[in-house]
């Protein structure tokens, strides 16, 4: 009996075990592929990739033992290598390089994010590929044109291309996508509109083109997208009004359309988003009062963002008592009105930003929510209570014992309007006083200002005759000078011990721990280069994001130094700036500083670069090229000198500190230079307007003052640099630079041409036209490098003059030209090299046929000069302009004083050569 047993259950455990070893068989083999095509497209792929065998291993299966592929039904469904590093190989010369991927006919998802695939999207994509339902392809580095093709992939889901370089215009095709989900093209620089056709995509949940070039309206075809969760348009050049029929978006949760050209009102049919829970309209030209009802009853608001717009009136009462809100961003508007009083809710941890508004009256109880509060820059009156925070920010307000406030005068003018009183900060005897006393008073004015201004006036000429005595003693004691080599300025503006500088501007902040493991612990691999203030290594951010890291011990570099460029940065945005995405400075002897990375590097590294790795020549920058960088370092620091205020001087302005982004565009860097201009330039706008010459040294040589004429002068550097290709001596000072100076400088004429090319790079292929803009450009590099700082252009003139190279240096011969040689005001090269004062628009015209005989005999085509210049043949006889009968030019007396005069003013702008 017991045998039996036994029996029975070892048969009922061998049947078992059969089962089970069948039912293992079976999903050994759906885990095998069964087409030999698609094994070896694995294999294809993993060595177009140049993946590392630790990924995916040579000696096992795919489908069971290598990370990120998914098999079904002895197909591949799912590549996922997300993250993956290249080998030592492959990072040689990554491409994109994925034309396997034809070959998995039942492909699902091909996830590729943080990946680097540089090069385009091929157009068989759309063509091959019917099957895809996800695509990633985020932070690939990926270039080109979207192919128009993409909108065959019907089956897509999910389409994620953010953060490449993608360019040219969104395909319409796209609109065919019916399945779609979720778009992101966000972090790109796709041009042109956001397609109309994009209404029929009713699956929508999440829409993101942010931070694009993108132009034009927003389509209120968006309002269909009954589904749409995230609507993200910001950081484009949107323009026009924000469409009513956004209100139609049911389910939007997360709404910004901030930094566009946004105009006209908010439509109160924003009213019915009643899931909203984060709305950013900041940095528009958005005008109007919001409507009252704008914000639902109950709202599911956290975050509102209005900053930076033209709203008046006041905010709507309900904005005050939405219980969920955690951040309010009202600030640099017009808004107006006094705070509510307290309401009953429970919210904490809240951040209230209504700075530069125009609020009034007393603080309430309803600021006791907020856990961070900035109410600078309104009109604010009484006094401070006691639950205020110590960190909020109160200045220029009217309230009482509290630094920093506006005048008594701001204060009552803006009460007075309103129709209101004005406490007087607190003060008593707040009366207007009597009129006989205030009629005293003012006759007592009137005799002190009399008294006072007539002692200025006197002290004012004495001081003028002090500086004409001054400059006569100059003129007769000055030797002959030849070509000076500027040296750098020191010093400058030092930073105030009580800087205060708004780090909520300054970017993201970073953990030293999360800077450490995006420089693989700062490793020498990563060091880019050891600069004056700091090392600099390449990053890469979590999010796949490439980075260039800043790294300054304190130890050995000023405070001062990474404080100024702090300050900098906080104050001044600018396109030909380099951006600062963040900073950590948690430890106390080393700052970290996080900067947007620069494909290009600098110009002292990409003016001559490999062909590729096996070949060891060379190949340099275009002329196209260098000229666009040329203009593009005259506009930042255009930027600098005359946008700024006070005007700020970079003090460093050399090829390694020109930044190059993929498409060439120029960014500012070296910033911890950088100060304002000191003071003393009211002294040489003084000596400008007497004519008074002006040492090349002063303001520079043995001072502490930093000028703009500094940076014009190393900025012709530059320029020389660029025509000769000879960029490292922009960093040279001393006796090799006044060498070089000396040997490049007499190639440069205003009236020959051909001699530029004994110094031009032999690396250039220039045709007729081409070589007139290089000799442009070595006559402006001249001008720059005058030894007078009073000679030297300004940078605005530096840039219209780059801007239109050829009229620096060609005829205008229109029949309507009339001669006026001697007259500066209408010489184009007297406004740019000249008197600064002129206007541009007026300019000389030499008629063509206008020549003069040197010495030899021969001819001289004249170009526009200014006025009564003299020009130095290569003999050295000298040559005037003489005009035809009844010019103004050919009433001069025998060539006397006026001849010296205008040989003289000549020499100051066009330096003669050694």
């Amino acid at each position: 009996m017991v045998d039996q047993r036994s029996i029975r259950v070892a048969l009922l455990y061998l049947l078992l075990l059969l089962l089970f070893e069948s039912t293992f068989e079976q999903q050994v083999q759906q885990q095998r592929l069964s087409s030999g095509v698609e094994f070896t497209a694995l294999f294809e792929l993993r060595s177009s990739l140049g993946l590392r065998s630790r990924d995916w291993p040579r000696k096992v299966h795919p489908c069971s033992s290598w990370n990120g592929i998914r098999c079904e039904n002895g197909s591949v469904i799912g590549i996922n290598i997300s993250g993956f590093r290249r080998t030592r190989v492959g990072k040689q010369n990554p491409q994109f390089a994925v034309n396997s991927l034809v070959n998995f006919t039942h492909l699902m998802s091909f996830n590729a994010s943080r990946f680097m695939l540089p090069g385009s999207i091929p157009d068989w994509f759309g063509q091959r590929l019917s099957t895809l339902q996800v695509l990633d392809l985020r932070s690939c580095n990926v270039t080109g044109v979207l192919p128009s093709s993409m909108g065959n992939l019907t089956n897509l889901t999910s389409l994620y291309l953010s953060d490449n370089r993608l360019t040219g215009q969104i395909p319409s095709t796209l609109r065919q996508l019916l399945s779609l989900l979720v778009l992101d093209l966000s972090k790109n620089s796709l041009t042109g509109s956001i397609p109309s056709s994009f209404g029929s995509l009713r699956n929508l949940t999440s829409l993101d083109i942010s931070s694009n070039s993108l132009r034009g309206s927003i389509p209120p075809g968006l309002g269909a997208l009954s589904k749409l969760q995230t609507l993200n348009l910001s950081v484009n050049g949107l323009t026009s009004s924000i469409p009513s029929q956004l209100g139609d978006l049911d389910s939007l949760v997360d709404l910004d359309l901030s930094s566009n050209g946004l105009s006209g009102s908010v439509p109160q049919d924003l009213r019915k988003l009643r899931n909203l829970q984060r709305m950013v309209l900041g940095n528009n030209g958005l005008s109007g009062s919001l409507p009252v009802n704008l914000f639902p009853t109950p709202s599911q608001l956290h975050v509102v963002v209005l900053r930076n717009n033209r709203f008046i009136g006041n905010l709507p009462q309900v904005l005050w008592s939405i219980p969920g809100l955690n951040l309010l961003d009202i600030s640099d508007n017009n808004f107006t009105g006094e705070l509510p009083t307290a309401l009953d809710n429970n919210a904490i941890a809240a951040v209230l930003d209504m700075s530069r508004n125009k609020f009034y009256g007393g603080l309430t109880t309803v600021l006791r929510r907020f856990s961070s509060i900035n109410l600078s820059g309104n009109y604010f009156e009484g006094r401070v209570p006691d639950y205020m925070l110590d960190n909020a920010s109160l200045t220029s307000n009217c309230l009482q014992n509290v630094s920093n406030q506006r005048t008594l005068i701001e204060c009552v003018s803006f009460y007075t309007e309103k129709g209101l009183s004005f406490d007087n900060f607190g003060r008593p005897n707040a009366t207007v006083p009597a009129a006989a006393e205030s009629g005293n008073n003012n006759r007592r004015v009137i005799i002190l200002a009399a008294v006072l201004g007539g002692a200025g006036l006197i002290v004012l000429l004495l001081l003028l005759l002090l500086l004409v005595l001054l400059c006569v003693r100059r003129r007769n004691t000055a030797n002959h000078r030849g070509i000076g080599v500027e040296p750098v300025p020191t010093g400058g503006t030092p930073p105030s011990p009580g800087l205060a500088i708004n780090f909520s501007s300054l970017g993201d902040l970073f953990t030293y721990q999360q800077l450490l493991q995006a420089t693989g612990d700062f490793s020498d691999a990563n060091l880019i280069k050891h600069g004056h203030s700091g090392d600099l290594f390449r990053g890469v951010l979590e999010d796949g994001l490439p980075v260039v890291i800043k790294r300054i011990d304190l130890q050995s570099i000023k405070k001062e130094a990474y404080l100024l460029e702090l300050d900098f940065f906080s104050k001044v945005s600018h396109t030909r700036v380099v951006t600062l995405l963040g900073h950590c400075l948690e430890k106390e002897d080393e700052k970290l500083l996080v900067y947007k990375y620069m494909p290009n590097g600098d110009l002292s590294s990409s003016l001559y670069r490999k062909n590729n790795l096996e070949d060891d020549s060379l190949q340099s920058l275009d002329w196209i090229t260098r000229l666009k960088i040329a203009i593009g370092v005259a506009e930042g620091l255009s930027f600098l000198h005359h946008e700024c205020t006070p005007p700020l001087v970079h003090r460093d302005i050399q090829a390694s500190s020109i930044l190059l982004d993929d498409k060439f565009e120029v960014r500012l860097g070296s910033l911890s230079e950088v100060c304002a201009q000191e003071s003393d330039g009211h002294q040489n706008r003084i000596s400008r307007l007497l004519r008074l010459p002006q040492s090349s040294e002063q303001g520079s040589s043995g001072s502490s003052t930093a000028l703009c004429s500094y940076d014009v002068y190393c900025f012709g550097k530059v320029l020389l640099g660029l025509v000769t290709g000879k960029l490292d001596m922009s960093a040279s000072s001393g006796t090799q630079m006044k060498e070089w100076l000396e040997q490049t400088l007499p190639c440069i004429s205003i009236y020959d041409k051909e001699l530029v090319t004994k110094i031009l790079d032999p690396s250039l292929l220039v045709d007729e036209d081409l070589l007139e803009e290089v000799w442009a450009m070595a006559i402006v590099a001249r001008s720059c490098l005058n030894p007078k700082a009073s000679r030297r252009p300004p940078m605005r003139y530096i840039l219209k003059a780059l801007e239109n190279p050829l009229r620096v240096v060609r005829e205008d011969n229109s029949s309507s030209a009339r001669l006026r040689a001697t007259s500066s005001r209408g010489s184009w090269n007297a406004a740019l090299f000249g008197s600064w004062r002129q206007s541009l628009s007026d300019v000389t015209i030499i008629p063509a046929a206008s020549t003069t005989k040197a010495e030899g005999g021969s001819s001289l085509k004249q170009p526009v000069i200014p006025e009564g210049s003299a020009i130095r043949a290569e003999g050295g006889s000298s040559f005037k302009h003489s005009g035809t009968t009844g010019s103004r030019g050919s009433a001069q007396k025998d060539g006397g004083d006026n001849s010296s005069s205008w040989r003289r003013y000549s020499k100051e702008i066009f330096p003669e050569p050694l």
